[in-house]
C-alpha cells in the first residue's frame, strides 16, 4: 500500500473515532480518566503499583522490577528518540471537550503516545514474571491507554503505535534477563523409598536459626506426619554428624526443613546413611527445593506416605585431593562467592537480574584475575561458576535448572586475559551477548579440574565457604541422592 494512503486513511479513522469520543455525552468517567492520565505523568502511577507488587515477593516482585525497567526503556525510546523524528500536530484543543480538558496540555510530538508507550511496558513486564498479576494490571494500563485519547491529548493511532512499542520493548528484555522457568527440574529414575504412614521412622532435621518461616513449616510437617521425629541440632556442632548419629539404626528416612545450606547438611547425611530425603522449604534460600519441586509441604508429605521418589545428581569437589565435598546447587571460585552474596542482598529489592549485573560490576571492579589452568589449559579468570546439573539461559545470567539427572556439571568462566575484559563483560551481560563474547565461556562436561597456579582460593559450596586451596576436582555424581517426590509439581505464580 502506497504510504500516503496508508496515512490518509489513519487520519480518517483518527478522525472519525476522535470525533466519536468528543460527541458522547459528559459523564462521572470525565474527571475519573483525568485524574487517571495526570497520576500516570513521569510513571509515577506504575511506580507506587510497582511498589505493592514488590512488597508481596516472589514473582510479582521481579515482575515489578522488569516492569519498571520496560518503562524506562519505552519511556525513553517513545519520549527521546521517536517523538523528535516523527512530530505531529495533536488533536485541536478547541474541539476537547471542556470537562475532559486537562490543565497543561502537553506541546511535544503526538506521535507516538509515551503514556501509551510506558503503561503496556509496564503491564507486559509483569505478565512476563506474574501471568495472574499482569492480567490484573493489564484494565488499569488500557485504561490510562484510552485516557490520552478522551482527554483530547493523543490521536488513537499514537496511542496503538505507543503500546505496540512498550509490549516489545518488554518482551526484548527476555533477551538480556531470561524469565524464571516455574517448571520443576527434570529428575532420575524412580527410587527405592518405603511408605511411611503419618511420617512414622521418618527423623527431620530442623535448622534452629532459620527464622519464622521455618518455624511454620516445621509446624505443618508436623501435621503433616504426626509420627515423625524432629531434631533440632547443636549450632556449635557439625550438623551432619549429628544428623547420621541421631538416625542410628532407626531411623527409615530422613527429612529437612531449612533453606539451601541446611538441605546440604541433609543431604551429605543421607548419602552417608543410603537413606531417602524429604525437603520441607523453610529458609531464606530454598532453590534446590524449588528446583525440585518440593514446594508445598503437603505435596512432599504424600509422597512419603506413598512412598513416591526419584532419583537425583549431586556434585563433587576434592580440594587438594581431600575428601569429596557434595553440593546440591553449585560448588565455585574466584569473585563468584561474593558475588553471589551481594546478589542475594540485593534482590529483595531490585530483583536478582539487576541484582546479580549489579553484583558481577562490584565484584569485578576489585577483583584480582586468577592464573589457572582448566583442564590442562592455562587462562587467566575473574570468577568460575560449577552448578549440580543443567542451568538456563546458557548465554545469560543462569535463573532455572531443567535438569538435576542429566550426569553433567554447567561450568561458566569469566576469562580476563583480554584487554578491557571487565568492562566488555558488564557490557555483555547489560547487553545480553555473553554467549558471543570471548570474555565469557560455557561447558557442560561430566567432570573438570581447575588448578591455580598462583595462590590458594576460597571455594564456595551451596553458597557457605568450604575451604581454600589450589587445586579443585570437579565431578558430577549421578543418581547419588534417593529424594521423596516426582518432581512434576509447578511453582505457584501469582
Amino acid at each position: 500500500m502506497n504510504p500516503r494512503s496508508l496515512r490518509g486513511r489513519t487520519r480518517s479513522v483518527d478522525l472519525a473515532l476522535v470525533k466519536a469520543s468528543f460527541a458522547s455525552r459528559p459523564s462521572g468517567l470525565d474527571p475519573a480518566l483525568r485524574t487517571l492520565t495526570g497520576l500516570a505523568d513521569h510513571s509515577v502511577l506504575w511506580a507506587i503499583v510497582a511498589s505493592a507488587l514488590a512488597a508481596s515477593g516472589g514473582p510479582r516482585r521481579r515482575g515489578a522490577v522488569r516492569g519498571m525497567l520496560a518503562v524506562v526503556g519505552a519511556s525513553s525510546l517513545a519520549n527521546g528518540v521517536l517523538k523528535p523524528l516523527l512530530p505531529r500536530d495533536r488533536p485541536p484543543a478547541a474541539s476537547v471537550p471542556a470537562l475532559r480538558r486537562i490543565m497543561t496540555p502537553p506541546v511535544s510530538s503526538s506521535f507516538p503516545s509515551g503514556h501509551a508507550a510506558s503503561a503496556a511496558a509496564f503491564a507486559t513486564g509483569v505478565a512476563l514474571e506474574a501471568p495472574l498479576a499482569g492480567l490484573l494490571v493489564a484494565p488499569l494500563a488500557a485504561t490510562v491507554a484510552y485516557s490520552r485519547v478522551h482527554v483530547g491529548v493523543h490521536w488513537p493511532s499514537d496511542v496503538v503505535v505507543g503500546a505496540a512499542l512498550g509490549v516489545a520493548v518488554a518482551l526484548s528484555t527476555r533477551r538480556w534477563w531470561a524469565v524464571r522457568s516455574t517448571e520443576s527440574a527434570e529428575l532420575g529414575p524412580s527410587g527405592l523409598a518405603p511408605a511411611l504412614h503419618e511420617g512414622e521412622g521418618m527423623l527431620v532435621l530442623v535448622n534452629p536459626g532459620a527464622g519464622t518461616h521455618n518455624s511454620e513449616v516445621v509446624a505443618d510437617v508436623a501435621k503433616a506426619l504426626p509420627r515423625a521425629r524432629f531434631l533440632e541440632p547443636d549450632a556449635d556442632e557439625d550438623f551432619i554428624a549429628q544428623f547420621v548419629r541421631a538416625a542410628g539404626s532407626d531411623a527409615l528416612a530422613l527429612g529437612v526443613c531449612g533453606g539451601d545450606g541446611t538441605v546440604a547438611a541433609a543431604v551429605a547425611a543421607a548419602v552417608q546413611t543410603g537413606l531417602p530425603l524429604a525437603v520441607f522449604p523453610g529458609g531464606t534460600l530454598n532453590h534446590f527445593a524449588r528446583d525440585v519441586g518440593a514446594v508445598e509441604v503437603s505435596v512432599t508429605a504424600d509422597a512419603v506416605t506413598r512412598g513416591a521418589s526419584s532419583r537425583v545428581d549431586l556434585g563433587g569437589v576434592s580440594i587438594d585431593g581431600d575428601e569429596e565435598i557434595l553440593f546440591v546447587n553449585t560448588a565455585s571460585i574466584g569473585g563468584y562467592p561474593d558475588s553471589v552474596r551481594l546478589r542475594e542482598k540485593w534482590s529483595s529489592r531490585i530483583g536478582k537480574w539487576p541484582a546479580a549485573a549489579a553484583a558481577m560490576v562490584a565484584v569485578l571492579a576489585v577483583a584480582e584475575p586468577m592464573q589457572v589452568e582448566i583442564d590442562g589449559r592455562r587462562d587467566s579468570v575473574w570468577m568460575m561458576f560449577v552448578g549440580n546439573g543443567t542451568y538456563t539461559p546458557g548465554d545469560q545470567v543462569p535463573m532455572s535448572r531443567p535438569s538435576i539427572a542429566s550426569g553433567v556439571l554447567d561450568v561458566r568462566f569469566l576469562r580476563a586475559h583480554m584487554r578491557l575484559s571487565r568492562t566488555r563483560l558488564a557490557l555483555a551481560a547489560m547487553t545480553g551477548t555473553l554467549g558471543t563474547s570471548p570474555t565469557y565461556r560455557h561447558l557442560r562436561v561430566p567432570a573438570v579440574s581447575v588448578r591455580n597456579l598462583q595462590t590458594t582460593v576460597a571455594v564456595a559450596v551451596d553458597g557457605e565457604v568450604a575451604g581454600e586451596g589450589r587445586a579443585f576436582d570437579y565431578r558430577t555424581r549421578p543418581s547419588l541422592l534417593t529424594l521423596y517426590g516426582t518432581g512434576t509439581a509447578d511453582a505457584p505464580r501469582a
